[in-house]
């Protein structure tokens, strides 16, 4: 009986998990400009929520980001103005793609950096370690110190 009552109540749950974020209120006449709007506020980083773009954030400064970019787009401001302009208000860190320049460049290659340097690290350690496991030359046995430990071991038994 009470998975009758659980199943419907989760299915409810989440069908209503998956309503976006952009309001009708939101929305403009023009598809054109709202497709303009949809793709620039998938890059906008929601300062609030942070790992989500403005156009999937509920947040209240998520919401007023989206009017702002709504409103720049039928002022005719371009796309490239428009991240100028949110950059220049809220840093690099406002958008979820940031630029590659002199400012980024630990975001964009330090990850491969540290891979490399890692990969390199390994090989170092097992060169070296190969290189330990070898016979040194002054731990093979001359013939006169082989006979003699076999003269000494022998004449134990």
């Amino acid at each position: 009986m009470m998975k009758f009552v659980l199943l419907p109540l989760i299915l409810i749950m989440l069908s209503t998990a998956s309503v976006e974020a952009v309001e009708p209120d939101e929305l403009l006449e023009d598809p054109h400009l709202e497709a303009r709007a949809r793709a620039l506020s998938i890059d906008i980083r929601c300062l609030v929520c942070q790992n989500q773009s403005i156009d999937d954030s509920d947040a209240d400064l998520a919401k007023d980001l989206r009017k702002l970019v709504r409103k720049k787009l039928k002022e005719g401001t371009s796309d490239e103005d428009i991240r100028k302009y949110l950059v220049a208000r809220y840093g690099e860190f406002v958008l979820l793609r940031p630029r590659i320049k002199s400012d980024t460049y630990i975001l964009w290659f330090g990850p491969v950096i540290i891979l490399l340097a890692g990969i390199i690290g390994i090989f170092i350690f097992f060169l070296r370690h190969s290189k330990n496991n070898s016979i040194q030359p002054s731990l093979i046995l001359s013939e006169d110190e082989e006979k003699r430990i076999s003269e000494l071991t022998n004449n134990r038994g």
